[in-house]
């Protein structure tokens, strides 16, 4: 018996976690072991058990999805399929997800999310398939060891010289 795809759904709409839940526990390969309202419930949830793939959502209380996916690939690349309204194509979101790691984008409407996700019920179980087999190999994985120190951050009087006082014969001190 062939090994089942386990994914975790992050998504903050209740009904998109479970719609997606639905579809994708229907499909005998795949395997919904988890869903979570934000990242940091997400992070929780990855601290005790780690899923094939994650479908992630862009717009989400306390941290965005495309900041997650950064943290997430620089920690533990896991294969992610956005699946998100502000996806769509050319979109600056979309090459943000791409360069961030995402290995599949699926683009929900703005209404009548639940019945275009029954629809698309094939792509969305097929798109997770595809992302379970992605090699991310390529993607550095950092820890905290040998993650680069956060920047200094400058103050204007490190970007900008001191301002030079010079006298002047006729009118005392002019700064320049």
């Amino acid at each position: 018996m062939p090994k089942l795809i386990r994914v975790l759904i992050i998504d903050d709409s209740a009904s998109v976690r479970q719609t997606l839940a639905d579809i994708l526990n229907a499909d005998p390969d795949i395997e919904v072991i988890g869903t979570a309202a934000d990242p940091f419930a997400a992070a929780r949830k990855l601290a005790h058990d780690v899923p094939d793939v994650i479908t992630l959502d862009v717009e989400m209380p306390r941290m965005d999805g495309i900041t997650f996916l950064r943290k997430l690939m620089a920690q533990r690349p896991i294969p992610v399929v956005m699946c998100s309204s502000l996806t769509e194509g050319g979109s600056t979101t979309l090459m943000q997800a791409l360069e961030a790691g995402a290995v599949d984008i699926i683009l929900k409407p703005r209404v009548d999310t639940r019945q275009f996700l029954l629809d698309a019920s094939v792509r969305i179980c097929d798109s997770v398939k595809a992302a379970a087999r992605a090699n991310l190999s390529h993607l550095p994985r950092r820890s905290a060891a040998t993650r680069p120190p956060p920047a200094e951050k400058l103050t204007a009087d490190v970007m900008l010289p001191p301002p030079v006082i010079r006298p002047s014969p006729c009118m005392g001190l002019v700064m320049m």
